[in-house]
This record gives C-alpha cells, structure tokens and sequence, in this order.
C-alpha cells in the first residue's frame, strides 16, 4: 500500500451535505485533502463549492450496504482512508409518554449511533495494514454528559456514541489506529438554529471545525468544543442528583421534528 505521506490526505465524511459535516470537509478541502463526501441530498452535495475533484456519495447512512459499498468504492479508488468523520446526525426532542415517539427513539439511535458503527467498519481492516495518519472520529455531544428534560433520545445517543468510541478506542489501540471523540457545544448550525432557548458559548462552526482539526491531527481522544463547554460538562457531571435535578427541572425542551 502507498506510504501515508507521498500522497494527499485521504478524509471520508459523512453527513457531509449540511453542518458540521460540510464544515469539516471545507476544512479539509483547504488543507489539500482528496475527500469522500457522504450524505443523503444529491444535490447539496454537488452544491458544495470544493465538491469538484472529490467522491460524492448519495446514501442514506442507514442503509448499511450502500454505506458499506461507498466505503469500498472510497478504499478501491483512494487505497483507503487517513481520516474517516461519522458526521451524520439528528435531533429531536422526545417524550417518552407522547404516541408516536418510540419511532423518533429509534430513528435517532440509528442515524446517530448504528450508522457511526457501519460508518468505521468497513475502513479498519484496511486501516490495520496502512502507514500514516489513521483515526476514526466520532461525533459526540456535550448532551451525551447528561440527561436532559425532553431531549432523552438525543441524549442517550450521544452518549452512546462516546461509549461505543471508547470501546472502539480500546480495542483499536494495538494496532495504531486512533479512535477520536469530538463532542460539540452549541456550535451555529440548521440543527442548533431550531433551539429556542439561549446557547452559551455558541461557535461558529468554521471555527469548530479548525478546532476539530487540530484535536484530529493530533490523535485526541477526547475534545469538548468550545472548551469553556468542556468546563460546563465536567461541572455539570459532578453535581449529585439532587442538585441537578433542581436546576434543570424546568429547562426548556427541544423541538419534537427530527433536525439533521
């Protein structure tokens, strides 16, 4: 296989067409990367202004063959992947008492946390063989530190996420392949625009995305951005119950329409 540093960084992304997604990949784009695009709309894909020049893949990350079959197409063309970014993701706010919204529970679980699974498996085998850079990056949530009123699918998933890259990170470690969990704040998004309560520290995703980066590049495992949220969620996971409790019961809630 070709040596990691005598060709362009290779970056497979998903969830590419809008968000962070899409600001990661012009990110990348600017620093030279050739980039496998991933996301659901044809068209906002080919409406990316760097999309020239790169692997644009309609899918649905729900459906893991032709997620799978990216990926291999990805690997066939490239020899395979530095960098792969399980981007794709949905919120919603969820009761579990209100009819209908067992269905949103399973939609988001399996855009934000089944997908990210089918999302590195394909690459690793080849990754295990390959030289240079190798990290798969999950994307978390500052929502996956605790629970919040009205928002327990999304949640619960993105705490998912940051188990499940833990796990993945264990388990990949003997082979040289770094496993990094990025955990947004309130970075400034479609999905974050529809919040209709205030947003501490709300970012600029252009800026969260060279954060992102950085953390990327340098095999983080772990990264809260913007960082003073990091300080937030380490306070908010050492507060006893009780006192949470208290703070939080009359937070405001999350929409109930599934947002990417």
């Amino acid at each position: 296989m070709t040596p990691a540093r005598s060709r362009r960084l290779r970056v497979f992304i998903t969830g590419a067409s809008s968000g962070l997604g899409a600001a990661l990949a012009r990110e990348y784009a600017a620093r030279g990367a050739v980039l496998g695009l991933l996301g659901r709309r044809s068209d906002a894909l080919h409406a990316l202004p760097f999309s020239a020049g790169h692997h644009i893949y309609t899918v649905d990350v729900t459906d893991h063959a032709a997620l799978a079959a990216a990926a291999a197409d990805f690997i066939a063309r490239e020899g395979g992947a530095d960098i792969v970014i399980a981007s794709a993701g949905v919120s919603a706010g969820t009761l579990t008492e209100r009819p209908g919204d067992l269905s949103q529970f399973a939609e988001i679980f399996a855009i934000n946390v089944t997908a990210t699974v089918a999302t590195f498996a394909p690459f690793i085998e080849t990754m295990k063989q390959d030289t240079g850079p190798r990290r798969l990056v999950a994307i978390g949530s500052v929502a996956g530190i605790r629970g919040m009123k009205g928002a327990g699918a999304y949640c619960a998933s993105k705490s998912a996420v940051h188990t499940y890259a833990e796990s993945l990170r264990l388990e990949l470690q003997p082979h040289g392949i770094r496993v990094v969990t990025i955990a947004p704040g309130y970075i400034d998004t479609p999905m974050t625009r529809q919040n209709r309560f205030p947003m501490p520290f709300l970012m600029p995703v252009d800026r969260f995305a060279a954060a992102a980066a950085r953390a990327i590049d340098a095999g983080t495992s772990y990264r809260v951005i913007p960082w003073p949220m990091g300080v937030v969620a380490k306070v908010l996971r050492l507060l006893p119950n009780v006192l949470f409790d208290a703070l939080f019961a009359h937070a405001p809630t999350k929409s109930g329409k599934v947002a990417p």
